[in-house]
């Protein structure tokens, strides 16, 4: 159950450095690009540590499903990105699906 929470805090720290990539305005922006490299550093070493009991696949696909479906979220809150019946459809979906990997899949000893 551990390697799982690793993970979710990983999709959480790619959410974290996807939104200072944003901010960094194309790294121009030193603190949000500071940020940015930080979180991506956390974001991936919690990955690795997940991937030691988490068969790699599904550690990589729930992380990235996480970061995607939060950055998409945080768009939608944060920066107005549009927002319609499908596009949040298909992130209800997004997120279903990671459940379901989430409930198929056992740890590796």
């Amino acid at each position: 159950m551990r390697h799982w929470l690793y993970l979710i805090a990983a999709g959480l720290f790619e959410c974290g450095f996807t939104t200072c990539l944003k901010l960094s305005d194309g790294l121009t922006k030193l603190g949000w690009s500071v940020a940015f490299v930080l979180l991506s550093i956390v974001s991936f070493g919690l990955l690795t540590l997940a991937a030691q009991k988490i068969p790699l696949g599904t550690a990589y696909a729930v992380w990235t499903g996480i970061g995607a479906a939060g950055t998409a979220l945080i768009g939608i809150i944060w920066f107005k990105d549009p927002h319609n019946f499908w596009r949040l459809f298909f992130l209800t979906g997004l997120i279903g699906c990671l459940i379901g990997l989430k409930l198929v899949t056992p740890e590796h000893d």
